[in-house]
Order: structure tokens, then sequence, then C-alpha cells
């Protein structure tokens, strides 16, 4: 007879796995194991590097000018006086600041140039009503400026001056009307936000060249005096940041409020469309100027800019057009 217990015994003697190496794979297990929770914890922490103190000026926002030369043909046969004028178009963004810390006379400065300043403020780019018949200060609009200046002449700008009273709008009716064409070399066209602020529709899908339209109306007035006045230079300065009352009545970013004819950024791009189709320079003064960031210390309110803002806009002018 077999004895099974003498052969299980043999087995556990001899035959089986030593139990030193069960302890030496537990021992590699728990190992492994700790590494890697040291490895893990590492990695969630982290590690101490040095500071480094990095340019950020190349992340800056793009500035979106487009600068375009006035064709050598469009001067032919005009008599070059050897003086530099400029004749700035605008509302309150040069008007609100008449001193030596306002745009024009920051311009004069940078350039070397003489400005003449026909701004007329409370004005807009485009026509209140479709007749310029409504609303006055119609008579003062970029469009009806052009208009002036090219076909019908300036009586309707003076009369509607002096009906008004206004000092400011009388002088710069005047010098308007006293001005010869003919001896000014670049037209500077500079407004505000006010036709976004005054509701002024943005565009015409079915009339690009309506006045009563922000983009229509400035596409008209360039369109008249180019065919007028081929070697006046023509330069559009955009409108800068801003904020507007939404329709609760809280003061809210530009950026932030459509009133139905488009955020501000919309009509930043209709002067960018027109200025490309009909071959003027644009000067942005929108991106790289004036953010909400830095509003406090640029705007004396919600629309006008202080001193720093006018020195840094016509600097800017004066580098991109004339290369100082």
């Amino acid at each position: 007879m077999t004895d099974f217990r003498s052969e299980d015994k043999g087995n556990r003697n001899g035959g089986g796995i030593p139990g030193w190496v069960h302890l030496v794979i537990l021992g590699l297990i728990v190992i492994l194991i700790g590494y890697g929770s040291f490895r893990l914890i590492k990695w969630n922490k982290g590690r101490d590097v040095e500071q480094v103190d990095e340019d950020t000026s190349e992340y800056d926002v793009e500035i979106l000018d487009q600068i375009f030369l006035l064709p050598s043909d469009k001067r032919e046969g005009h008599e070059d006086d050897g003086r530099e004028t400029i004749l700035v178009l605008g509302n309150d963004s040069v008007t609100y600041d008449l001193s030596e810390d306002g745009v024009c006379e920051q311009i004069a400065k940078s350039t070397g140039s003489t400005v003449i300043n026909a701004g007329f403020g409370g004005s807009t780019v485009a026509l209140g009503t479709a007749d310029g018949q409504g609303d006055i200060m119609d008579k003062f609009s970029f469009y009806n400026c052009a208009k002036a200046l090219t076909q019908d002449g300036t009586k309707e700008i003076l009369d509607a001056a002096w009906t008004l009273g206004d000092i400011t709008l009388e002088q710069h009716a005047q010098a308007l009307s006293d001005l010869d064409m003919n001896t000014v070399d670049t037209l500077v066209i500079y407004y505000d936000a006010s036709d976004y602020i005054k509701l002024r529709p943005g565009m015409n899908p079915g009339d690009k060249m309506d006045p009563v339209t922000y983009m229509g109306a400035l596409d008209s007035g360039i369109r008249m005096i180019q065919e007028k006045y081929p070697f006046i230079r023509i330069v559009c300065m955009s409108f800068t940041f801003c904020y507007a009352y939404d329709a609760d009545g809280l003061l809210k970013n530009g950026d932030r409020v459509d009133f139905g004819n488009g955020k501000l950024t919309t009509y930043l791009q209709h002067m960018i469309d027109t200025c490309g189709e009909t071959g003027v320079s644009f000067i942005d003064n929108y991106y790289g100027t004036i953010d909400e960031g830095n509003s406090a210390e640029n705007l004396l309110d919600n629309i006008h800019v202080n001193k720093d803002a006018n020195k840094h806009i016509a600097t800017h002018f004066a580098e991109a057009i004339y290369g100082k």
C-alpha cells in the first residue's frame, strides 16, 4: 500500500518553491509601488525654475493700418507750393480740445505741417435724414462738407453755424469757406464714434452709397473729393475705443453693445472696407491705443480722449504717413 502521508511530506520539504522567493517578490512589488508613488507626487508638485523676465511686446494686438501712396499721375498738372498743408475734417475728436494739447496741434508739431482744423463738434459722418434737411447738424456732416467743397459751396455750412451761434462752428465754417483746396496736400478724416452712438445705420445692402449710412456717406464723400481734387492724398483715421449706454441705461464697452446696426467694431470694419475700395490710407486708432484696461487713463469721459491719447494718435499718424 502506498503511504500518501510520506509522499506529501516529501513535496513540502524538497519539491516546492522556497519561502524566501515569495518574500523577495513581495519586496520588489512594494519597492515598485513606492517608486511609482514618489514619481507621481513629484510630477504633480512640479519643480522650481528660474524666473525669466519675458518681453511680451510681440504679443500686443495687431495694428490694422493700411497705407496707400498717391499715384504720381494724380499730381500731374498740380503746382506744388512747397509747403505741406493738412486739412482735417472731423467732429469732437478734433474740436473737444483746441489747445496745444489737441490732436490737430499735435499733428502740426509732429509733422511740421500747416494744419487746418475744420472740425464741427456734434456732427457725424452720415446724414440724419435722406435729404439732409432734418437736424441742422446734418449741415456739418462729413458727407455735406465733401459735397460743399466739391459741388455746392459752403454757404449752407456758414449759415448753419451763424444760426446756432457757436463761435467754434463759425470759425471753422469760415476757415473752410476761405480755403483754397488747391493748396491742400493731405485731407484727414477723423470722427469719433458718434455715428455708432447716434444710431446712424452702418450700411445699406441695397445702396452702398446711401448717405444716411456710415459706410455710404464715407464712400460717397471720399469719391467726390477724389474726382474733384485727385492730387489730394486722403487719410481716414478711425475712432478710438469708447463706452455706450445699452437699452437698460447701463454703461457698456462699445464692443459689446449692438444698437441694431452692429457693434463698434462693425463700424471700424466699414471704414477699413471703404478705405480699401477707394484706395485711401487707413490709420487704426482703435487697436493698440485705448482699451477697456487703460480707458481710465486715456478717456476724459465715455468718449473724449485726453492729451496723452491725442499725442499718441498724432505721433502714430506722423510715423505712418510721413515716417516721422
